[in-house]
């Protein structure tokens, strides 16, 4: 798979689908998520412009990580996947984004972890808006609360909210689901006016077109970049 190729392709395709319904070009961004790919393939797609990149697990993110800064390559590092309480000192030394934030405890830790000589760690709040049981993120209604804790964590800066709706080809629940996370965020906004809230994380491959019509800011996308995933090691 040419990633270059595939990469000016999907900046192409949110380019489209964000005039289809009047939004800015420039108003989504794409986090390319690396999971399982090496650090090669990075490589190729930093060298073809892109810098945002999203790991699943921890220790195979910070290996990446730290194989960059030896080389003077400075790349935005986001955390995507659920997080062990016992794997958070590696976030929140290392990684520059969290996507996945849900408990008080979690919030507590990496708050505490933070280097000192870094800025504030991005934090995301996942929510389980399709109240799904096997899937992480908080209930909407819990969502505020968490909110006002994350607001007293100094070494935590409260960017927005994340989510991975149930999936399904059927774009109107594709869309119920997207629009629900959109009016969370007006709520977290309007309740937190002073914290720079600015991130809708929501959609993938399948539902991107139905994301970004209902507001997402930040798409991920993996396999149309780097090809199918190897998970024979995981």
């Amino acid at each position: 798979m040419n990633i270059q190729h595939q990469l000016q392709h999907i900046q192409q395709t949110i380019h489209t689908l964000c005039e289809q319904v009047h939004r800015p070009s420039n108003s989504v961004k794409l986090l390319a998520v690396s999971k399982t790919k090496p650090v090669s393939d990075i490589l190729t797609a930093y060298q073809a412009g892109h810098i945002a990149f999203g790991e699943n697990y921890v220790q195979e993110g910070v290996e990446k990580i730290q194989h960059f800064e030896a080389q003077g390559i400075k790349l935005e590092w986001h955390f995507i996947g659920p997080l062990q309480s016992n794997k958070s000192r590696l976030v929140a030394t290392h990684f520059d984004w969290m996507q996945t934030l849900d408990r008080v405890k979690i919030a507590q830790r990496l708050n505490e972890q933070r280097p000192a000589n870094k800025a504030p760690l991005n934090v995301l709040i996942q929510i389980n808006i399709s109240d799904e049981e096997s899937k992480s993120g908080i209930a909407p209604e819990a969502m505020l609360e968490l909110a006002k804790q994350i607001e007293n964590l100094p070494h935590l800066r409260l960017r927005g909210l994340m989510a991975i709706p149930a999936p399904t080809t059927d774009i109107t629940e594709q869309e119920k689901s997207f629009k629900k996370m959109a009016a969370l965020f007006e709520q977290l906004k309007q309740t937190f006016p002073h914290q720079p809230i600015d991130t809708l994380s929501m959609g993938m491959s399948e539902d991107m077109p139905s994301a970004i019509k209902c507001g997402s800011t930040m798409v991920r996308i993996g396999t149309a970049i780097f090809g199918e995933r190897d998970y024979s090691a995981k």
